[in-house]
């Protein structure tokens, strides 16, 4: 076996490893809104519940980065995965006890995220060191596979262990699944990147780290207007997220939504599998900005019928793009960043591209019921003109709003595609050359000098 077919198979146990974790968070994320909402019949706090979710990604990236650089990534990934599995580990105690409160959800949300942040980065940067560059786009599908899978196969296997054995059961099997990460982990060996020297960085800072991952990115000006696009981006699709249900439910019942919701998911998982085995265009960016225009114009068609076969038709084209676009994103960072140092500059990239997502969350609302739902009532401000398009009554605030969200994409995937610099990130960039430390080097002195006191 040669050396590549090594660190692949390598691969392959780590994606098995992290698959099967996220799968079993699937789980217990679904059964916990679940319990969440029917305990406290709150959408305040179930809306707190995924901000809790969202914030430690947007605030601790970049720190995550610095110390995911300057420590093995296998132990990175490893701590992260110890850490989410206690907070799980916490949730079932407070079950057993019969102590549970939605608090304890919230803040058990808080630290998986939390530890959720340092894992990503490492899992990242280590894919890098195991997967040849011609093969990143198929690898990035892969590990989008466990996302697609668990929106596709968690609510339904969730309600299933809920019925059969309670919450407590569907929380034990999270745990466990934390336990084969942990394992898959333990029996592999990632290799770790030769570092360079790096100007004025005798003794770096943790502060200074992070804005190191800052100024890489912005030295290089396609990878910062791609990163600045992923931003906007993220600001539109943001509002999807807690309005399709509703506009679901005022044009269908919650069965036939139920549905509508696995079979959108299934477009998720066919968008990763096409990845997986394409690997996306030759030319990264066209899948990013091309796939961005498909998803845009889907967005925008969700709004033009009430009616939940062309919603979900519509959606599954739209779910069916984001693996691609985020797929060869994946690729393209990896392969234009050096190995020693995406840790920081992957989490600043993280933290900078979904800051807005949880604006949008928050606007949402407001926007849907302060603005676009009564100009969209009858009588109202857009009834007579929009409406005699999209009609007019209850959830016709929110297709007026996706309307909008969804030309404002297309929009914004036009002029990206109209900047030179990111239109020709792939080819003015050049990729990074890959070199593994072997085990039995010396330190080098940089390293030294940049290790932790």
């Amino acid at each position: 076996m040669t050396e590549a077919q090594k660190k692949m198979r390598t691969f392959y146990t780590v994606w098995f490893g992290q698959f099967v974790s996220t799968l079993g968070s699937g789980l217990t994320g679904f059964a916990l809104g679940v319990w969440l909402y029917q305990d406290t019949r709150s959408v305040a706090l179930f809306a707190l519940s995924i901000l809790a979710f969202m914030l430690p990604g947007v605030f601790f990236s970049p720190v995550a980065g610095a110390l995911v650089d300057r420590f093995p990534r296998r132990r990175m990934m490893m701590l992260s995965d110890a850490g989410a599995g206690l907070s799980t580990l916490f949730v079932l105690v407070m079950l057993l006890t019969g102590d549970l409160q939605p608090w304890h959800v919230i803040v058990a949300n808080f630290f998986n995220s939390l530890f959720n942040t340092f894992q990503w980065p490492a899992y990242s940067a280590a894919t890098t060191m195991l997967v040849p560059q011609e093969q990143l786009g198929r690898a990035s599908g892969m590990v989008q596979i466990g996302e697609a899978l668990g929106q596709v196969i968690s609510p339904a296997l969730a309600g299933t262990i809920f019925f059969v054995w309670g919450l407590e059961g569907v929380v034990l099997i999270d745990f466990i699944t934390f336990g084969v990460a942990l394992l898959t982990l333990f029996i592999i060996r990632i290799p770790e990147p030769v570092k360079k020297a790096e100007p004025n960085a005798a003794k770096p800072s943790l502060l200074a780290e992070i804005r190191f991952g800052w100024d890489y990115i912005q030295e290089r000006k396609g990878l910062f207007y791609l990163l600045m696009f992923f931003a906007v981006s993220n600001l539109i699709t943001g509002f999807m997220n807690p309005l399709i249900l509703p506009m679901l439910l005022e044009i269908a019942t919650a069965d036939q939504v139920g549905v509508s919701a696995s079979i959108v998911g299934v477009g998720m998982l066919v968008g990763t599998l096409v990845m997986s085995a394409w690997g996306g265009p030759k030319r990264r960016v066209f899948g990013v900005l091309g796939f961005s225009l498909l998803a845009g114009a889907a967005l925008a068609m969700l709004a033009i019928v009430p009616s939940l076969t062309w919603v979900t038709v519509f959606a599954f084209i739209m779910m069916s793009s984001f693996p691609i676009i985020g797929g060869s994103s994946q690729a393209l960072w990896q392969a234009k960043t050096d190995p020693d140092v995406q840790g920081r500059v992957f989490s600043v990239r993280r933290m900078l591209a979904q800051f807005t997502a949880p604006i949008a969350v928050l606007l949402a609302g407001p926007l849907v019921d302060g603005v676009f739902q009564p100009a969209m009532n009858e009588g109202g401000a857009l009834a007579s003109t929009l409406g005699q398009w999209i009609g007019t009554g209850p959830g016709r605030g929110v297709a007026a709003l996706f309307l909008v969200i969804g030309l404002l994409q297309i929009l914004v995937a036009a002029v990206a595609f109209a900047n030179p610099r990111l239109r020709r990130v792939d080819l003015e960039i050049p990729n990074v050359e890959v070199k593994a430390r072997p085990e039995d080097a010396p330190v080098a002195e940089e390293e030294l000098a940049a290790a932790p006191a």
